[in-house]
């Protein structure tokens, strides 16, 4: 189960979702459904140019080693290699680690990206970067969690929104450090489904009619919305009134807890054996394969969070075990939206905050290394079988085709159809840039 973040209150924001009245005030469902009515339309110039309809992002937290995945480095001393030796794939040419059987045999669907750098080596700072496209504005600490700009998921929600019925930005099983709104508002915050799709007994807690809450106690939370109803609002966006997310969305968010086709979204039962056992029978690969249900649904953007990847000591022991079944769900999940037709308009992107160091610490592990880090694209019309830019000799930095975490976001954003050059504006009225350097990464382009 993951870990229940709580606020000054003592108050979870799963309290903040549940059906009932604090949830009501909150905004809870009702609010996380408001970004639906910003559905894109062909006639709306921004999306013209539109190459994929939604996000997968897998967010591996703690920042994956560059060397034991995508960026071997053979030639290297054994202290730099590391135990791994690099196997060929399925690209003539392009090289990966030892344990990315799976995805080697599939690579010509990938892009690899070699050559992200940036300068913001702590898991705070890191996060927010990669996960937003803009740099802290104030040195943070490590372990923080901090919202300076909105994030991808975030800037999706509102810039596309989703169908009727669902929210349009989900995160699996928890939220990123940097994964919510900002300024945007908590109706754009990430629609969190913290339990396990592996449980036999799995189903979306807040996206139904608890049991005991039916009938006539089902009746009366309608009635306490009434008289919620009467209660003064301040229309100023400046004010934040906590109430103004519940009147416009309140009756999607009713549609969608007695919704019986918005609920079959959710029903990861209705999947075969076979496609189950192909993600992996295990929480994260039924993370993926409900992540594949819901883009599937129309919504827009899913952020599977993965954590685990922050080894300071025993490395090679601890990807032994990690590695084999996060790449196997991984190239499950791309050669299932492929075989579904969906990859073409589907962009998967997996990333953690930075990579690792070059050389193997005293503990057997890699520490933290923001000047070189690796990131795999799959789908959404991104050209397959490539690898965009290079690390020196021994991994120690990107040196070719030097990119940054805006090149990075500007990149999603446009696939999406989304002007990352933007301008947005706060509550206050106060103007941003969506993107600081809107510049996308062409190659991936299309």
């Amino acid at each position: 189960m993951a870990k229940s973040w709580t606020n000054c209150e003592g108050l979870t924001r799963r309290d903040g979702l549940k059906l009932g009245l604090g949830g009501l005030i909150a905004g809870g469902l009702s609010g996380a459904l408001s970004a639906r009515a910003r559905a894109s339309s062909a006639a709306d110039p921004k999306h013209r140019t539109a190459q994929a309809d939604a996000c997968i992002l897998v967010w591996q937290d703690g920042g994956p080693s560059h060397y034991e995945t995508f960026d071997p480095k053979p030639d290297a001393p054994v202290e730099i290699r590391g135990a791994y030796q690099p196997i060929a794939t399925q690209t003539p040419g392009v090289q990966f680690a030892q344990p990315m059987k799976k995805l080697a045999a599939i690579s010509n669907d990938l892009a690899i990206v070699r050559s992200i750098r940036h300068d913001q080596g702590n898991h705070g700072a890191g996060n927010h970067y990669m996960m937003t496209g803009a740099p802290p504005r104030i040195p943070v600490g490590c372990g923080a969690f901090v919202s300076f700009h909105p994030s991808l998921g975030s800037v999706v929600a509102k810039e596309i929104g989703a169908p009727h019925g669902i929210p349009a930005y989900f995160s699996l099983p928890r939220m990123s450090r940097s994964g919510g709104p900002n300024f945007l508002g908590s109706k754009y915050a990430p629609f969190v489904v913290p339990d396990s799709p592996n449980s036999s007994s799995f189903r979306v807690r807040d996206v139904t009619i608890p049991s005991g809450l039916t009938g006539d106690r089902f009746t009366s939370r309608q009635q306490i919305r009434k008289h919620i109803d009467t209660m003064l609002r301040f229309n100023e966006a400046s004010v934040a009134d906590p109430t103004l997310a519940v009147d416009e969305f309140y009756g999607q968010g009713m549609q969608i807890i007695s919704s019986k086709e918005a609920q079959a979204a959710f029903d990861i039962h209705q999947e075969s054996d076979e496609v189950r056992d192909a993600y992996g029978r295990n929480t994260f690969g039924q993370q993926a394969l409900l992540a594949r249900r819901l883009v599937g649904a129309g919504v827009p953007f899913v952020t599977l969070y993965h954590g685990g990847w922050d080894h300071h000591t025993n490395i090679f022991k601890s990807l032994d075990d990690k590695l084999p079944p996060f790449e196997a769900t991984i190239a499950a999940l791309i050669s299932d939206l492929k075989q579904q037709g969906m990859l073409e308009r589907t962009l998967v992107v997996v990333l953690g905050e930075f990579g690792r160091t070059p050389k193997i610490n005293k503990d057997g592990g890699r520490d933290h290394w923001s000047n070189a880090m690796s990131v795999m694209f799959a789908g959404g019309q991104t050209p397959g079988g490539q690898v965009v830019g290079a690390t020196d000799r021994q991994g120690y930095a990107a040196i070719e085709r030097v990119l940054s975490p805006e090149n990075f976001v500007s990149t999603i954003y446009q696939k999406l159809g989304i002007d990352p050059g933007q301008m947005m504006y706060t509550p206050e009225g106060r103007p941003t840039h969506l993107v600081s350097d809107a510049t996308p990464i062409d190659e991936l382009m299309g």
